[in-house]
């Protein structure tokens, strides 16, 4: 049975819908820090910003503590209400988000770290230009998949997956100019190889924003869409999902 937001604030217990909205505002709140973090750490290395970049640093911790403390919750509710049905699929699925979303702080220290590396050596602008276009999809990426979870929008969802084929092409775009430039230019090895884990931490956040993305409609439609590809789903599947 599909679920709407609505639905989640329809029980007899007040605490018991109080518990399941505190989870939902607590993803979102981490699901903001996070998107924060990657979008300071993209912007202090094209801008060459390293105080910036150890600010990233520091708060990953802050990611951390937020996924343990859903974590905590889930599990009281677990233990403590039995949930089942739509409400079980939310605990679930925002255990799955946590999850999802921590990973994707890593990343973004990742990028923090080589952002701080390519400051500290001799390197040019070589693979900025694809870092900027990368970067920007996948941070629509996060933040539309933050978005279909808040909204229980399988349709929005569904974007983000599609979208995260069009990353997957582009990082391999980026892979093949950057490794034929580093051959043709061997002095410039040590720099680009931390482009190229940058670029490959952005593929990363985007492989999470499409397992959010696949939440949302495990949570909303009871599929679980984790080892499905789109084009393995016909048209009926597609506008049953959307």
């Amino acid at each position: 049975m599909d679920i709407s937001s609505e639905q989640h604030s329809q029980h007899i217990s007040r605490q018991f819908n109080q518990e399941l909205e505190g989870l939902k505002t607590h993803l979102m709140a981490m699901g903001g820090l996070v998107e924060k973090q990657i979008l300071d750490a993209l912007t202090a290395l094209l801008d060459g910003n390293g105080e910036l970049a150890e600010e990233v640093r520091r708060f990953d911790h802050e990611v951390n503590e937020m996924q343990l403390q859903l974590d905590d919750e889930c599990t009281h509710i677990l233990a403590r209400r039995q949930p089942a049905a739509s409400d079980l699929r939310l605990v679930l699925a925002v255990i799955r988000a946590a999850s999802d979303l921590e990973r994707m702080g890593d990343e973004a220290d990742k990028i923090a770290r080589h952002a701080l590396a390519l400051m500290g050596g001799q390197h040019n602008d070589r693979g900025f230009v694809e870092i900027r276009r990368v970067g920007a999809m996948v941070r629509d990426m996060v933040r539309n998949a933050l978005t279909a979870f808040a909204r229980f929008d399988t349709k929005l969802a569904l974007e983000v997956r599609r979208a995260d084929t069009e990353v997957d092409n582009e990082y391999k775009s980026a892979l093949r100019s950057l490794v034929t430039f580093m051959m043709e230019d061997p002095a410039s090895i040590s720099g680009v190889l931390d482009v190229l884990w940058v670029l490959r931490a952005l593929e990363r956040i985007g492989d999470h924003a499409d397992n959010l993305a696949e939440s949302v409609i495990y949570l909303v439609k009871g599929l679980d869409l984790r080892h499905t590809h789109l084009r393995d789903l016909d048209e009926k599947d597609l506008d049953d999902i959307g």
